[in-house]
């Protein structure tokens, strides 16, 4: 790529959100614009999560965009390699290969107030500039690791979740999982058959459901793949069946004791042992913190070499664990399911505004932008699964392409515009949109469940959930809204000395 490039629009990242916005992009007659991604390959959080048993719990054909079906998913519930192989897919079926640029971590973004351009530079020494970005680096990019004593002098290995250590043979170790989420609850049937000791370190027992998961028929298969509608009506009730549970989360939480029944049942099958079921048992209403799937997790910690420790790693010497409760445990590898920086996402450091501070700094308080997308003091730089567009019980790729049809009428309305022009959030839209978020957030099970979970902010504003169905969001996310948004025109020009006063711009519309 060429020093100094410039083009229309950056995407960062290369996920289902990068992906998904250069997909649309072209179907805007856009082509002037590149995705640049840090990897070697795209993929985004399905690239970096290689770990044993990675899988998604979302149903197959929901977790797909709509204008690009899979006939073929293999299982209902796909794994981690079928998903990465349907995003390479989509980026040569769509044509993006040559706009996509692997390699180009982005370390920098300015926004250059007098060209309405955002400088971006990479850690590779290249430097473009491009009149919009969309940020698509989501939420689950960037490991979180916890900061414990003596973490740095274990002698054994160590490693995140989302950067598995494949070179790593577990078999016969004494192996320690930190954290009981969505992955950790993966990785633990993966791996207890081989281990010689597994120690599972739990601060908070997740509820865990049924996993009703199968392969698909072949017959299932060629219906799809002959009748494409057969296909759409399946995502279509999927679709609709999570909708209708919105309201128990968001409204009714009480309504959600069958759910954990239902739950309890599952673990009952199980466990046997009263005191491990006792640990086990969450003490928060289903649905504060996300609900996981699994019928191997609990088997897998009924097993005669897995131990469940009811606290929080706190301290390590040498290669002794030690937990907030005391106990002790011996480990030659450390694995982490720690989750992510969702609420303080790395990015925000590197994107710096019209006003000269960081996005990061912008949000000490905590994040928010308007409609999942924009950031007052940031013109044209738009988010893919932006602050409160996250779910509880349903696919995000619904979410994803919401955002999209934002980023296309917002491409659509500085055309219409015309020239240098560029769209700033007020603070005034963006200020009443999140308080009506937070309003509707109060009666959700993510407030009032009774949890500590990594959908709360240092402050314990849930900035990481949407409040409401995925037709609410659609609605909200249809059209950009102009009396939301200042227009910027680039700034007046002084007239040299001893000349006439060059015309004037506008500098502030509307």
């Amino acid at each position: 790529m060429a020093q100094h490039e410039h083009v229309r629009v950056a995407v960062i990242g290369s996920g289902f959100g990068g992906l998904g916005a250069a997909v649309r992009l072209r179907r805007e007659g856009i082509t002037d614009f590149v995705v640049l991604e840090r990897a070697d390959s795209v993929g985004g959080t399905w690239r970096d999560n290689s770990y044993p048993g990675c899988a998604c719990d979302v149903p197959s054909h929901l977790y797909s965009f709509s204008f690009a079906p899979n006939p073929d998913w293999p299982r209902t519930f796909s794994g981690q390699r079928h998903i990465r192989a349907y995003l390479e897919h989509v980026a040569d079926t769509f044509g993006l290969r040559p706009h996509i640029r692997l390699g180009h971590e982005v370390t920098v973004m300015r926004w250059d107030g007098t060209e309405l351009r955002w400088v971006i530079e990479t850690a590779n020494g290249t430097t473009l500039t491009a009149d919009l970005v969309v940020s698509a680096c989501g939420p689950l990019s960037d490991p979180k690791m916890p900061d414990i004593p003596g973490l740095a002098d274990f002698p054994g290995k160590v490693f995140h979740s989302a950067r598995w250590d494949h070179g790593t043979d577990l078999t016969g170790k004494r192996v320690a999982v930190v954290g009981t989420g969505a992955s950790a609850i993966q990785i633990v049937p993966a791996i207890q058959p081989k281990v010689g000791r597994l120690t599972l370190f739990q601060r908070t027992p997740p509820w865990v459901m049924p996993r009703m998961d199968r392969r698909i028929s072949g017959v299932e298969r060629w219906l799809h793949r002959t009748l494409p509608v057969t296909g759409t009506a399946r995502r279509g009730l999927l679709w609709g069946i999570r909708e209708l549970q919105v309201g128990a989360f968001t409204k009714h939480p009480n309504e959600l004791g069958l759910v954990e029944r239902i739950a309890k049942g599952n673990m009952a099958r199980a466990i046997k042992d009263p005191a491990l079921r006792a640990k086990l048992t969450p003490s928060y209403r289903i649905g504060c913190k996300r609900i996981l799937l699994s019928n191997t997790y609990y088997p897998a910690l009924a097993q005669p070499n897995a131990d469940v420790v009811a606290a929080g790693l706190t301290e390590v010497r040498g290669s002794t664990l030690v937990a907030s409760d005391g106990t002790e445990t011996e480990a030659d590898v450390i694995i982490f399911g720690t989750g992510f920086h969702v609420t303080d996402m790395p990015i925000a450091e590197r994107v710096v505004g019209a006003e000269g501070i960081t996005l990061a700094e912008h949000w000490k308080d905590g994040v928010q932008s308007l409609r999942g997308a924009t950031v007052s003091g940031f013109p044209n730089w738009l988010s893919i699964i932006g602050p409160n567009t996250g779910l509880g019980n349903s696919s995000m790729i619904l979410m994803i392409e919401s955002q999209l049809n934002y980023l296309a009428d917002y491409v659509r309305q500085l055309d219409v515009l015309g020239g240098r022009v560029a769209l700033d959030a007020r603070p005034s839209a963006l200020g009443a949109w999140n308080r009506r978020v937070q309003d509707r957030m109060r009666r959700t099970v993510w407030n009032t469940g009774g949890c500590d979970s990594w959908y709360l902010d240092a402050n314990g504003r849930n900035t990481t959930v949407w409040p409401g169905t995925t037709a609410d969001f659609r609605r909200a996310t249809r059209t950009v809204d102009l009396a939301e948004y200042q227009v910027v025109r680039p700034p007046k020009q002084e007239p040299a000395a001893g000349t006439e006063e060059a015309p004037r711009a506008e500098e502030v519309v509307g």
